[in-house]
């Protein structure tokens, strides 16, 4: 007689219950039946989600319930997607990247001149957090994408307005707006509720206080402010960044050159092309030697003064 070891079941005995742990495992995640889509044969995808059979989806990308994933869309390894996303239009997201509950990638621009049948895309690279009810629009017109970059974080309810081009490892806190066509260099700082003016660009290390509102541009590693201020330089920022004091240092002189001297744009730049300027200086002077469509935000004097030692 054979004897049945304690983790086998007597013919006659019912299949234990799955635990609740079990049932959720269950719930959450399911093998996608093959199709025509080899890719998705083992992709993690909750019953209640819709995904398109033409989209392309990694092996292990997981989907929560009820989100949706069009035809032209495209996701990369270790992607996971929320309850309640919507992926639409022409969409491609890279890998490792996290899209939180209620998040819409690909909408329509929001522009009056907008014909649906354009073909414009978002490109999204690795390695980013895009937050709960994001809003990601695509291009405008046609052939023009929306791009964001690497391993930036997008905290809940940002909205990046059609064309927009992110840069990698910035932040956009809570609830900040980014109109069409704003440009945001690597490393910036957007604070919570901060709102930005079509077509205007934002610099390298850039630090934007919550609840501010900019319609002009920011140069490179400056601090910004209430309505279109600059108070100084984000030297906390350089520090961090690695910048070497003889670069802090001739960023704080091309700083002072162009905000503090009294001298305008054009004649700071003339005198600027005079001086020895290391790249990163540059970087600053260059941009703003660039910045003719919409200008510069001016300096104001105040508390912050100090982040020019």
């Amino acid at each position: 007689m054979k004897v049945r070891g304690s983790n086998e079941l007597a013919p006659d005995q019912p299949s234990p219950s799955p635990s609740p742990l079990e049932k959720e495992r269950r719930l959450r995640t399911r093998t996608v039946k093959q199709g025509s889509r080899e890719s998705m044969s083992s992709a993690k995808i909750h019953p209640t989600a819709i995904i398109d059979p033409a989209a392309r989806i990694a092996n292990d990308v997981e989907v929560g319930p009820f989100s949706i994933v069009g035809p032209q869309v495209t996701i990369g390894e270790k992607t996971i997607v929320q309850s309640h996303v919507v992926i639409e239009g022409d969409v491609t997201i890279g890998i490792g990247n996290f899209i939180g509950h209620g998040a819409v990638i690909g909408a329509p621009p929001q522009d009056v001149s907008f014909s649906p049948d354009r073909k414009t895309k978002v490109e999204i690279g690795n390695d980013n957090i895009i937050r709960e009810y994001c809003t990601i629009h695509r291009g405008t017109v046609e052939g023009s994408a929306t791009k964001i970059g690497d391993k930036n974080f997008l905290m809940s309810g940002a909205h990046i307005g059609h064309n927009c081009e992110i840069g990698n490892n910035v932040v956009i806190a809570n609830n900040c707006l980014l109109a069409g066509y704003v440009r945001v260099d690597d490393g910036a700082f957007l604070g919570g509720g901060s709102t930005f003016h079509q077509f205007m660009r934002i610099g390298r290390l850039v630090m934007v206080q919550g609840s501010s509102a900019f319609g002009k541009d920011l140069p490179p590693f400056v601090i910004a402010a209430e309505r279109n201020h600059v108070f100084g330089l984000n030297v906390v920022g350089l520090r961090r960044a690695g910048f070497s004091t003889v670069e802090r240092d001739e960023i704080k002189s091309a700083f002072k050159l162009v905000y503090l001297t009294g001298l305008n744009i054009g004649q700071a730049l003339e005198k600027a092309a005079t001086m020895k300027f290391g790249a990163a200086a540059r970087e600053f002077l260059d941009f703003v030697s660039n910045a003719k469509k919409r200008g510069i935000c001016p300096f104001k004097r105040g508390s912050r003064e100090d982040t020019l030692a």
